[in-house]
């Protein structure tokens, strides 16, 4: 089991993710003792999304294309209505998220970040929870959706909104250093 202290984090956003569900996991993992990257679609900076308007920016680490999922331990996805839904139609976001789902390792995703695990067909016959006006999503997607505070499927774990990160942020530490998970990730 490593320990968060040792662990490689990635957190996968772009313009428009929901400024809370991105600093604080990073926040969280930092002072854990983790190394966290921030990961993008591009370079420079990527902007928040705060209240209806947009917010603060945080500086990216590393593009998408140029990582490996063998680079980390875990991978956080941040929510907000448009992050996700520009990573989910970008191909080498969906298939660094589709990847890191087949490896066993910790995938983390919040609100309406759950898109992305639709998108790599990441959820069929997992139990998994979102922001609700996505729920019709997942559940297309071969889900069991549940309105829970926290969602964990063979490492996958899911939240609803930013009230739910004290656990969220919780159970991604729990989840790096309980290691690598084994599950298969069906197809349709």
């Amino acid at each position: 089991m490593p320990n968060i202290s040792d662990a490689k984090i990635a957190i996968l956003a772009t313009d428009g993710y929901e400024r809370s569900e991105l600093r604080k996991p990073l926040d969280h993992l930092k002072n854990a003792g983790a190394e966290v990257h921030i990961i993008s679609i591009k370079s420079g900076e990527i902007k928040s999304w705060d209240d209806g308007n947009w917010g603060d920016s945080v500086a990216v680490d590393k593009l998408v294309s140029d990582v490996a999922v063998s680079d980390y331990d875990a991978l956080v996805l941040p929510g907000g209505q448009i992050n996700p839904d520009l990573l989910r139609v970008d191909d080498d976001a969906v298939s660094f998220v589709r990847e890191f789902a087949k490896s066993g390792k910790t995938l983390a995703a919040i609100c309406h970040a759950p898109w992305l695990l639709v998108e790599a067909d990441a959820l069929r016959d997992r139990k998994a929870t979102s922001y609700p006006s996505i729920k019709t999503d997942l559940i297309n997607a071969g889900a069991d959706w549940v309105d829970e505070e926290v969602v964990v499927s063979n490492a996958i774990i899911t939240s609803r909104n930013p009230g739910d990160l004290d656990a969220f942020n919780t159970k991604i530490v729990e989840e790096v250093e309980e290691g690598r998970h084994d599950r298969e990730i069906k197809a349709a």
